[in-house]
Protein backbone atom coordinates (compact mmCIF):
# COMPACT_ATOMS: atom_id res chain seq x y z
CA UNK A 1 0.00 0.00 0.00
CA UNK A 2 0.87 3.69 -0.14
CA UNK A 3 2.78 5.35 2.71
CA UNK A 4 0.54 7.76 4.67
CA UNK A 5 1.26 11.44 3.87
CA UNK A 6 1.95 12.27 7.53
CA UNK A 7 4.62 9.54 7.79
CA UNK A 8 6.18 10.63 4.48
CA UNK A 9 6.44 14.22 5.71
CA UNK A 10 8.04 13.08 8.98
CA UNK A 11 10.67 11.02 7.18
CA UNK A 12 11.40 13.90 4.81
CA UNK A 13 11.85 16.28 7.75
CA UNK A 14 14.26 13.87 9.47
CA UNK A 15 16.26 13.55 6.25
CA UNK A 16 16.50 17.33 5.84
CA UNK A 17 17.65 17.80 9.42
CA UNK A 18 20.26 15.04 9.04
CA UNK A 19 21.55 16.63 5.83
CA UNK A 20 21.82 20.05 7.47
CA UNK A 21 23.72 18.56 10.42
CA UNK A 22 26.07 16.69 8.10
CA UNK A 23 27.18 19.91 6.40
CA UNK A 24 27.20 22.13 9.48
CA UNK A 25 30.61 23.64 10.37
CA UNK A 26 30.53 22.12 13.84
CA UNK A 27 29.35 18.67 12.83
CA UNK A 28 31.31 15.77 14.36
CA UNK A 29 33.75 14.00 12.06
CA UNK A 30 31.68 10.82 12.06
CA UNK A 31 28.62 12.71 10.80
CA UNK A 32 30.11 15.09 8.19
CA UNK A 33 29.54 14.08 4.58
CA UNK A 34 32.66 12.96 2.69
CA UNK A 35 33.49 12.60 -0.96
CA UNK A 36 33.97 9.06 -2.32
CA UNK A 37 37.43 7.64 -1.61
CA UNK A 38 39.94 9.13 -4.05
CA UNK A 39 42.66 7.15 -5.75
CA UNK A 40 46.12 7.17 -4.19
CA UNK A 41 49.21 7.58 -6.39
CA UNK A 42 48.30 6.14 -9.80
CA UNK A 43 50.16 5.60 -13.02
CA UNK A 44 48.89 6.85 -16.38
CA UNK A 45 49.43 4.05 -18.96
CA UNK A 46 49.66 6.58 -21.79
CA UNK A 47 52.35 8.75 -20.26
CA UNK A 48 53.95 6.36 -17.79
CA UNK A 49 53.80 9.13 -15.20
CA UNK A 50 52.78 9.12 -11.58
CA UNK A 51 49.94 11.33 -10.40
CA UNK A 52 50.42 12.95 -7.01
CA UNK A 53 48.78 11.07 -4.14
CA UNK A 54 45.87 12.86 -2.50
CA UNK A 55 43.89 12.27 0.65
CA UNK A 56 41.55 9.29 0.44
CA UNK A 57 38.71 11.19 2.11
CA UNK A 58 37.98 14.84 2.63
CA UNK A 59 35.16 16.22 4.70
CA UNK A 60 32.81 18.62 2.98
CA UNK A 61 34.12 22.18 3.30
CA UNK A 62 32.11 24.16 5.87
CA UNK A 63 29.91 26.80 4.26
CA UNK A 64 31.49 29.45 6.48
CA UNK A 65 34.87 28.89 4.79
CA UNK A 66 33.68 29.48 1.23
CA UNK A 67 34.36 33.24 1.34
CA UNK A 68 37.41 33.10 3.60
CA UNK A 69 40.33 35.35 2.64
CA UNK A 70 43.83 34.81 4.00
CA UNK A 71 45.52 38.19 4.29
CA UNK A 72 47.91 40.39 6.24
CA UNK A 73 47.20 44.10 6.95
CA UNK A 74 48.85 46.49 4.50
CA UNK A 75 50.97 49.43 5.63
CA UNK A 76 51.06 48.25 9.22
CA UNK A 77 54.14 46.93 11.07
CA UNK A 78 53.61 43.24 11.81
CA UNK A 79 54.57 40.85 14.56
CA UNK A 80 56.81 38.30 12.85
CA UNK A 81 58.28 34.97 13.93
CA UNK A 82 60.94 32.69 12.43
CA UNK A 83 60.98 29.05 13.54
CA UNK A 84 64.33 27.46 12.73
CA UNK A 85 66.01 30.85 12.97
CA UNK A 86 69.53 29.45 13.41
CA UNK A 87 69.40 27.20 10.32
CA UNK A 88 70.62 28.11 6.85
CA UNK A 89 67.17 29.11 5.56
CA UNK A 90 66.14 30.77 8.84
CA UNK A 91 69.16 33.07 8.72
CA UNK A 92 68.36 33.99 5.13
CA UNK A 93 64.73 34.79 6.03
CA UNK A 94 65.98 37.29 8.63
CA UNK A 95 68.31 38.78 6.01
CA UNK A 96 65.52 39.09 3.43
CA UNK A 97 63.22 40.77 5.97
CA UNK A 98 66.00 43.28 6.65
CA UNK A 99 66.98 43.96 3.03
CA UNK A 100 63.44 44.27 1.71
CA UNK A 101 62.36 46.59 4.49
CA UNK A 102 59.55 44.28 5.57
CA UNK A 103 57.38 46.13 8.12
CA UNK A 104 58.37 44.45 11.38
CA UNK A 105 56.93 45.71 14.67
CA UNK A 106 58.31 42.77 16.64
CA UNK A 107 60.54 39.86 15.63
CA UNK A 108 60.59 36.60 17.55
CA UNK A 109 63.26 34.03 16.71
CA UNK A 110 62.57 30.43 17.68
CA UNK A 111 65.27 27.78 17.85
CA UNK A 112 66.07 24.51 19.53
CA UNK A 113 66.49 24.18 23.27
CA UNK A 114 70.24 24.13 22.61
CA UNK A 115 70.23 27.53 20.90
CA UNK A 116 67.69 29.16 23.23
CA UNK A 117 69.21 32.11 25.06
CA UNK A 118 71.63 32.95 22.24
CA UNK A 119 71.56 36.63 21.28
CA UNK A 120 71.40 37.64 17.62
CA UNK A 121 72.10 41.10 16.20
CA UNK A 122 69.57 42.18 13.58
CA UNK A 123 68.42 45.38 11.90
CA UNK A 124 65.45 45.15 14.26
CA UNK A 125 67.68 45.14 17.34
CA UNK A 126 69.33 42.48 19.49
CA UNK A 127 67.03 39.48 19.75
CA UNK A 128 67.30 36.47 22.07
CA UNK A 129 66.58 33.08 20.53
CA UNK A 130 63.61 31.42 22.26
CA UNK A 131 62.58 27.81 22.63
CA UNK A 132 59.56 27.33 20.36
CA UNK A 133 56.06 27.39 21.79
CA UNK A 134 52.71 27.36 20.01
CA UNK A 135 51.29 29.85 22.51
CA UNK A 136 53.96 32.46 21.72
CA UNK A 137 53.71 31.85 17.97
CA UNK A 138 49.94 32.41 17.99
CA UNK A 139 50.46 35.92 19.36
CA UNK A 140 52.16 36.90 16.08
CA UNK A 141 50.76 37.94 12.69
CA UNK A 142 52.95 35.67 10.55
CA UNK A 143 55.44 32.90 11.31
CA UNK A 144 57.99 31.57 8.82
CA UNK A 145 58.79 27.90 9.49
CA UNK A 146 61.98 26.20 8.31
CA UNK A 147 62.63 23.26 10.61
CA UNK A 148 61.49 19.86 9.31
CA UNK A 149 58.45 18.10 7.90
CA UNK A 150 57.74 16.42 11.22
CA UNK A 151 57.87 19.76 13.06
CA UNK A 152 55.53 21.32 10.52
CA UNK A 153 53.03 18.47 10.71
CA UNK A 154 52.94 18.74 14.49
CA UNK A 155 52.75 22.51 14.92
CA UNK A 156 51.74 24.47 11.80
CA UNK A 157 47.99 23.85 11.99
CA UNK A 158 48.05 24.47 15.75
CA UNK A 159 49.61 27.89 15.19
CA UNK A 160 47.15 28.83 12.45
CA UNK A 161 43.84 27.37 13.60
CA UNK A 162 40.94 29.59 14.56
CA UNK A 163 40.29 33.27 13.87
CA UNK A 164 43.03 34.28 16.32
CA UNK A 165 45.70 32.04 14.77
CA UNK A 166 48.61 33.45 12.77
CA UNK A 167 49.48 33.03 9.10
CA UNK A 168 52.12 30.29 8.74
CA UNK A 169 54.46 30.11 5.73
CA UNK A 170 56.06 26.68 5.75
CA UNK A 171 59.25 25.73 3.94
CA UNK A 172 58.87 21.95 4.35
CA UNK A 173 57.10 19.49 2.06
CA UNK A 174 54.54 18.60 4.74
CA UNK A 175 51.53 20.37 3.19
CA UNK A 176 52.57 21.04 -0.41
CA UNK A 177 50.42 18.39 -2.03
CA UNK A 178 47.64 18.26 0.56
CA UNK A 179 44.21 19.37 -0.60
CA UNK A 180 43.06 22.63 0.90
CA UNK A 181 46.60 23.98 1.39
CA UNK A 182 48.06 26.54 -1.01
CA UNK A 183 51.41 25.93 -2.69
CA UNK A 184 52.59 29.35 -3.73
CA UNK A 185 55.05 31.19 -5.94
CA UNK A 186 53.43 34.62 -5.52
CA UNK A 187 54.31 36.04 -8.94
CA UNK A 188 52.34 33.10 -10.40
CA UNK A 189 49.53 32.14 -8.04
CA UNK A 190 49.31 34.55 -5.10
CA UNK A 191 45.52 34.27 -5.16
CA UNK A 192 45.73 30.56 -4.33
CA UNK A 193 47.09 31.56 -0.93
CA UNK A 194 44.60 34.40 -0.42
CA UNK A 195 41.61 32.21 -1.30
CA UNK A 196 42.79 29.17 0.65
CA UNK A 197 40.66 27.77 3.47
CA UNK A 198 43.88 27.22 5.45
CA UNK A 199 46.23 29.84 6.90
CA UNK A 200 49.17 27.46 6.43
CA UNK A 201 50.83 28.25 3.08
CA UNK A 202 53.52 26.06 1.57
CA UNK A 203 56.74 27.19 -0.06
CA UNK A 204 57.58 24.96 -3.03
CA UNK A 205 60.60 22.74 -3.42
CA UNK A 206 63.65 24.85 -4.27
CA UNK A 207 64.16 23.21 -7.67
CA UNK A 208 60.55 23.88 -8.63
CA UNK A 209 60.66 27.50 -7.43
CA UNK A 210 63.71 28.32 -9.56
CA UNK A 211 62.66 26.63 -12.81
CA UNK A 212 59.03 27.72 -12.73
CA UNK A 213 60.01 31.41 -12.83
CA UNK A 214 61.00 30.90 -16.48
CA UNK A 215 58.37 28.30 -17.34
CA UNK A 216 55.34 30.37 -16.34
CA UNK A 217 55.75 33.40 -18.66
CA UNK A 218 56.58 31.06 -21.53
CA UNK A 219 53.42 29.06 -20.84
CA UNK A 220 51.25 32.19 -20.81
CA UNK A 221 52.33 33.10 -24.33
CA UNK A 222 53.09 29.77 -26.02
CA UNK A 223 51.36 27.07 -23.94
CA UNK A 224 53.44 24.31 -22.38
CA UNK A 225 52.95 20.85 -23.86
CA UNK A 226 55.90 18.95 -22.33
CA UNK A 227 58.72 19.83 -19.92
CA UNK A 228 62.02 17.95 -19.60
CA UNK A 229 64.43 19.02 -16.88
CA UNK A 230 67.88 18.02 -15.63
CA UNK A 231 69.11 19.66 -12.44
CA UNK A 232 72.53 20.42 -10.96
CA UNK A 233 71.76 21.01 -7.29
CA UNK A 234 74.02 22.59 -4.70
CA UNK A 235 74.95 21.24 -1.29
CA UNK A 236 72.77 23.93 0.31
CA UNK A 237 69.75 21.81 -0.60
CA UNK A 238 70.72 19.70 2.42
CA UNK A 239 71.04 22.75 4.67
CA UNK A 240 74.05 24.07 6.56
CA UNK A 241 75.19 20.53 7.38
CA UNK A 242 75.31 19.71 3.67
CA UNK A 243 77.41 22.77 2.88
CA UNK A 244 79.74 21.97 5.78
CA UNK A 245 80.19 18.39 4.56
CA UNK A 246 81.13 19.58 1.06
CA UNK A 247 83.51 22.27 2.35
CA UNK A 248 85.26 20.01 4.85
CA UNK A 249 85.39 17.12 2.39
CA UNK A 250 87.05 19.27 -0.29
CA UNK A 251 89.54 20.53 2.28
CA UNK A 252 90.40 16.99 3.41
CA UNK A 253 91.03 15.81 -0.14
CA UNK A 254 93.02 18.84 -1.33
CA UNK A 255 95.18 18.79 1.79
CA UNK A 256 96.03 15.15 1.22
CA UNK A 257 94.46 14.13 4.54
CA UNK A 258 92.07 11.79 2.71
CA UNK A 259 91.81 10.33 -0.78
CA UNK A 260 88.01 10.32 -0.70
CA UNK A 261 85.87 12.67 1.38
CA UNK A 262 83.65 11.40 4.18
CA UNK A 263 79.86 11.44 3.79
CA UNK A 264 77.12 11.41 6.40
CA UNK A 265 74.61 13.86 4.95
CA UNK A 266 74.80 12.76 1.32
CA UNK A 267 74.41 9.21 -0.01
CA UNK A 268 77.98 9.30 -1.39
CA UNK A 269 80.97 11.65 -1.02
CA UNK A 270 80.12 14.94 -2.77
CA UNK A 271 83.52 16.63 -2.98
CA UNK A 272 84.98 16.09 -6.48
CA UNK A 273 81.96 13.98 -7.35
CA UNK A 274 78.31 14.25 -8.37
CA UNK A 275 75.40 12.14 -7.19
CA UNK A 276 72.35 11.34 -9.40
CA UNK A 277 70.26 10.62 -6.32
CA UNK A 278 68.34 13.18 -4.22
CA UNK A 279 65.68 11.91 -1.79
CA UNK A 280 64.26 8.37 -1.93
CA UNK A 281 63.58 6.35 -5.07
CA UNK A 282 59.95 5.81 -5.99
CA UNK A 283 58.20 2.82 -7.56
CA UNK A 284 58.58 4.38 -11.02
CA UNK A 285 62.39 4.73 -10.43
CA UNK A 286 62.23 8.51 -10.28
CA UNK A 287 63.36 9.95 -6.95
CA UNK A 288 60.93 11.82 -4.74
CA UNK A 289 62.86 15.04 -5.46
CA UNK A 290 62.22 14.52 -9.17
CA UNK A 291 58.53 13.78 -8.66
CA UNK A 292 58.20 16.86 -6.46
CA UNK A 293 59.11 18.93 -9.51
CA UNK A 294 56.40 17.20 -11.56
CA UNK A 295 53.66 17.43 -8.93
CA UNK A 296 54.47 20.96 -7.79
CA UNK A 297 54.73 22.45 -11.28
CA UNK A 298 51.34 20.96 -12.08
CA UNK A 299 49.74 22.33 -8.91
CA UNK A 300 51.27 25.83 -8.95
CA UNK A 301 50.51 26.46 -12.63
CA UNK A 302 47.10 24.80 -12.45
CA UNK A 303 48.07 22.30 -15.16
CA UNK A 304 47.33 18.89 -13.60
CA UNK A 305 47.95 16.96 -16.82
CA UNK A 306 51.18 18.68 -17.91
CA UNK A 307 53.88 16.02 -18.48
CA UNK A 308 57.01 17.05 -16.54
CA UNK A 309 60.05 14.78 -16.30
CA UNK A 310 63.10 15.57 -14.17
CA UNK A 311 66.48 14.03 -13.38
CA UNK A 312 67.92 15.59 -10.21
CA UNK A 313 71.67 15.52 -9.59
CA UNK A 314 73.63 16.81 -6.57
CA UNK A 315 76.85 18.57 -7.57
CA UNK A 316 79.73 20.04 -5.50
CA UNK A 317 78.65 23.70 -5.48
CA UNK A 318 77.68 25.48 -2.28
CA UNK A 319 74.36 27.27 -2.73
CA UNK A 320 72.90 27.89 -6.21
CA UNK A 321 70.90 25.31 -8.16
CA UNK A 322 71.13 25.11 -11.96
CA UNK A 323 68.74 23.44 -14.39
CA UNK A 324 68.65 22.55 -18.07
CA UNK A 325 65.06 22.82 -19.29
CA UNK A 326 63.62 21.65 -22.61
CA UNK A 327 60.02 22.51 -23.48
CA UNK A 328 57.63 21.59 -26.24
CA UNK A 329 54.98 24.26 -26.76
CA UNK A 330 51.49 24.35 -28.25
CA UNK A 331 52.40 27.34 -30.44
CA UNK A 332 55.61 27.89 -32.42
CA UNK A 333 58.21 29.59 -30.25
CA UNK A 334 60.98 31.90 -31.45
CA UNK A 335 64.15 32.15 -29.29
CA UNK A 336 64.53 35.91 -29.83
CA UNK A 337 60.91 36.51 -28.85
CA UNK A 338 61.29 34.21 -25.84
CA UNK A 339 64.43 36.06 -24.78
CA UNK A 340 62.59 39.39 -24.96
CA UNK A 341 59.61 37.98 -23.07
CA UNK A 342 61.78 36.57 -20.27
CA UNK A 343 63.70 39.84 -19.93
CA UNK A 344 60.46 41.52 -18.77
CA UNK A 345 59.22 38.66 -16.56
CA UNK A 346 59.19 39.35 -12.80
CA UNK A 347 61.99 37.66 -10.87
CA UNK A 348 63.93 36.74 -14.02
CA UNK A 349 67.25 38.08 -15.29
CA UNK A 350 68.31 37.14 -18.82
CA UNK A 351 72.06 36.43 -18.97
CA UNK A 352 72.53 35.21 -22.52
CA UNK A 353 75.51 36.35 -24.55
CA UNK A 354 77.59 33.27 -25.46
CA UNK A 355 80.00 35.34 -27.58
CA UNK A 356 80.93 37.26 -24.43
CA UNK A 357 80.90 34.08 -22.31
CA UNK A 358 77.90 35.34 -20.40
CA UNK A 359 75.47 32.68 -19.23
CA UNK A 360 73.90 31.60 -15.91
CA UNK A 361 76.36 30.16 -13.41
CA UNK A 362 76.21 29.39 -9.66
CA UNK A 363 79.18 31.66 -8.99
CA UNK A 364 77.14 34.63 -10.25
CA UNK A 365 73.62 33.58 -9.21
CA UNK A 366 74.55 32.97 -5.56
CA UNK A 367 73.05 35.63 -3.25
CA UNK A 368 70.96 37.09 -6.12
CA UNK A 369 67.21 37.52 -5.74
CA UNK A 370 66.50 37.05 -9.46
CA UNK A 371 66.76 33.77 -11.36
CA UNK A 372 69.28 33.87 -14.22
CA UNK A 373 68.14 32.47 -17.58
CA UNK A 374 70.40 31.94 -20.59
CA UNK A 375 71.59 29.56 -23.33
CA UNK A 376 68.18 30.21 -24.93
CA UNK A 377 67.93 28.37 -28.25
CA UNK A 378 65.61 26.43 -30.53
CA UNK A 379 65.51 22.82 -29.46
CA UNK A 380 66.49 20.58 -32.39
CA UNK A 381 64.24 17.70 -31.26
CA UNK A 382 60.94 19.60 -31.06
CA UNK A 383 61.85 22.11 -33.79
CA UNK A 384 59.80 25.29 -34.13
CA UNK A 385 57.66 24.23 -31.15
CA UNK A 386 60.68 23.56 -28.94
CA UNK A 387 62.92 25.73 -26.74
CA UNK A 388 65.95 24.84 -24.63
CA UNK A 389 67.50 27.03 -21.94
CA UNK A 390 69.57 27.04 -18.76
CA UNK A 391 68.52 28.57 -15.44
CA UNK A 392 70.39 29.22 -12.23
CA UNK A 393 69.05 30.55 -8.94
CA UNK A 394 70.03 30.80 -5.31
CA UNK A 395 68.53 27.80 -3.54
CA UNK A 396 68.40 29.56 -0.18
CA UNK A 397 66.72 32.69 -1.60
CA UNK A 398 64.36 32.14 -4.56
CA UNK A 399 64.21 28.49 -3.58
CA UNK A 400 63.32 29.20 0.06
CA UNK A 401 63.70 32.42 2.10
CA UNK A 402 62.92 35.03 -0.56
CA UNK A 403 59.87 33.17 -1.84
CA UNK A 404 58.55 32.87 1.73
CA UNK A 405 58.87 36.60 2.43
CA UNK A 406 57.34 37.45 -0.95
CA UNK A 407 54.31 35.32 -0.05
CA UNK A 408 53.85 37.45 3.07
CA UNK A 409 54.20 40.63 1.00
CA UNK A 410 51.62 39.36 -1.51
CA UNK A 411 49.13 38.69 1.31
CA UNK A 412 48.99 42.43 1.99
CA UNK A 413 47.59 43.04 -1.52
CA UNK A 414 43.98 42.48 -2.68
CA UNK A 415 42.75 39.38 -4.49
CA UNK A 416 43.08 39.69 -8.25
CA UNK A 417 46.03 42.08 -8.24
CA UNK A 418 49.09 40.79 -10.13
CA UNK A 419 52.05 40.55 -7.75
CA UNK A 420 55.15 42.13 -9.33
CA UNK A 421 57.67 42.85 -6.58
CA UNK A 422 60.74 44.99 -7.11
CA UNK A 423 63.99 43.09 -6.63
Amino acid sequence: GKMPKMMMRSLLAVALVATAQAFAPGAPATLRAVKPAALAATRSPALGRVVAPIARQRAARPLSALNMVVSLPAGVPLKVGVAGATGAVGKEIIGVLEKRGFPVAELKLFGSARSAGTKVQTKFGEITIEDFSVEEARKLDVVFVSVSGDFSLEYCDKMAEGPDGCVVIDNSSAFRMKEGYALCVPEINADSAKKSDKKVISNPNCTTAIGIMALWPLHLKYGLKKVLMSTYQAASGAGQEGMDELFNGAKDVTSGAKKVADNKIFSSPLAFNLIPHIDVFQENLYTKEEMKVTWECQKIMGLPNLPVSCTAVRIPTLRAHAETIVIETEKPINPDEARKLLSTAPGVEVVDSPAEKKYPMPINASTKYGVEVGRIRQNIVFGENGLEFFVCGDQLLRGAALNAVLIAEALTEPIGKAFTPTM
